[in-house]
């Protein structure tokens, strides 16, 4: 027997927060009934239904994916632009993208179809490190890369201290290659941190999400993640610290 808003938020439905509201509202079901208690469990026998549709519960799967560039974070695109999906077309699950990356950076990635995983990572207060690899145009100073690690300050307010180390410059050519780790998730924040400090980034890979990384992958292929990778998230998640 499993809480309803728990059940509600592995399907991939939403947040359990969420899943609450829903059943305060009496938008779910359970064998036809409308429930409206916070605390109902059920079992895998019963119909549980948000809103008429029902809520399918499937076998839980996990998988690090090496997304390419040019390939939207996404289920679907109204634009019929290629998405992380199309690249899982054994995958009888229906997965979804663990928060998302760009449709330019290329990276690490985790595809899940359990929501309530899925939550439990990319809810800010976890602080999951995201390590990236950026190809600027120009060489910074120092002082620069020192504003990185400090904070710098963005449009939708300061960015939380970051790990940064020069990689590589190319004076020829003039351009280097840094390696920053954030644990926020802001919208293309890299980007527009570099830019922040006037450098413009041509060239962006996700090459850790907490201790993950992408060896013995190429671009567009995916592995199943092993049971005690998902333990280790899941519990390094809930002691409140994935660095």
């Amino acid at each position: 027997m499993e809480r309803l808003q728990k059940v509600i938020a592995q399907a991939g439905f939403a947040s359990r927060r969420k899943a609450e509201q829903w059943i305060k509202d009496g938008k779910v079901t359970v064998n036809g009934q409308v429930v409206k208690e916070l605390g109902t469990k059920v079992s895998a026998s019963d119909k549980v239904e948000v809103s008429g549709i029902p809520v399918e519960r499937q076998e839980k799967v996990y998988f690090l994916f090496y997304k390419p560039r040019g390939v939207i974070s996404a289920v679907s695109d109204d634009k019929n632009r290629k998405v992380v999906t199309d690249y899982f077309p054994l995958v009888e699950e229906r997965i979804f993208p663990v928060g998302r990356l760009d449709y330019d950076t290329s990276g690490l990635l985790i595809m899940t179809n359990d929501g309530e995983f899925s939550n439990l990572l990319t809810h800010p207060r976890y602080q999951v490190e995201k390590t990236y690899v950026a190809r600027i145009n120009g060489i910074p100073k120092r002082h620069m890369l020192k504003q990185l690690e400090t904070g710098v300050e963005l449009e939708d307010g300061k960015t939380a201290p970051a790990k940064v180390k020069e990689l590589s410059a190319d004076k020829r050519k003039q351009r280097a290659l840094i390696e920053i780790t954030i644990h926020e998730g802001r919208n293309r924040q890299v980007r527009r941190m570099f830019e922040a400090i006037g450098f413009e980034v041509q060239k962006l890979k996700r090459e850790r999400y907490a201790f993950l990384d992408l060896k013995g992958l190429n671009a567009g292929e995916y592995r199943e993640l092993t049971a005690h990778e998902v333990k280790r998230l899941r519990t390094l998640a809930e002691t409140g610290s994935l660095r």
